[in-house]
């Protein structure tokens, strides 16, 4: 059972497909009991860039505070997002860039190669859509953009277990085969909470 989740649609455009899909989960959340918050990505403001990399600090704007705030008080991140040119989205990458900074999602150890994984006790989804096939993806590209997300990104953090719901081909996908996918990420969101 989790109970504390937070949704993060990492489309830019707040109309996307993406976006009712961010809708579906929470519903679907919702209606189990659980607490759930959110960030959409194309309405918050901050500079996707980290400008000095991690030579200087750069200052969080109130939108990225808010944004850790929010991850350090979920139980469960469900991340929403497209795949382009086999990643993650530009802001969804600056998102993480600015948000998951040494410090908050981990720690590096005196003298050592080795971290401390801050985000240690929670457990990740993503639900992402894509116009690559299935097959095609795991066969061609072995999932590459998946492991980036689940093995360097969040486990990294310690957020284990990720979880991976793919969607798609997104493109000339028909009203009814979507209709099925919200509901399936509805489903997914009220067996979770």
């Amino acid at each position: 059972m989790k109970s504390n989740i937070l949704v993060i649609n990492g489309h830019p455009d707040p109309q996307s497909f993406c976006a009712a899909l961010s809708d579906s989960y929470m519903k679907g959340a919702l209606a189990s009991n659980a607490q759930v918050r959110s960030i959409d990505l194309g309405k918050i403001e901050f500079n996707p860039n980290l400008q000095f990399g991690y030579r200087k600090r750069t200052e969080l704007e109130e939108d990225l505070i808010e944004a850790q705030k929010l991850i350090l008080w979920a139980d469960h991140l469900v991340f929403v997002y497209p795949t382009w040119w086999g990643v993650m989205p530009a802001i969804l990458k600056g998102f993480i860039d600015r948000v998951f900074l040494p410090g908050f999602a981990y720690k590096y150890r005196e003298n050592s190669s080795f971290i401390d994984k801050l985000l240690t006790g929670k457990s990740a989804h993503l639900i992402v859509t894509a116009d690559t096939p299935y097959w095609y993806n795991k066969l061609a590209y072995k999932n590459a953009e998946y492991n980036v997300m689940k093995r360097n990104i969040l486990k990294f953090c310690g957020v284990s277990p990720v979880l991976v719901t793919e969607l798609g081909p997104i493109k000339g996908s028909s009203d009814k085969l979507r209709t099925q996918w919200l509901e399936k990420v509805k489903q997914l969101g009220s067996k979770l909470a």
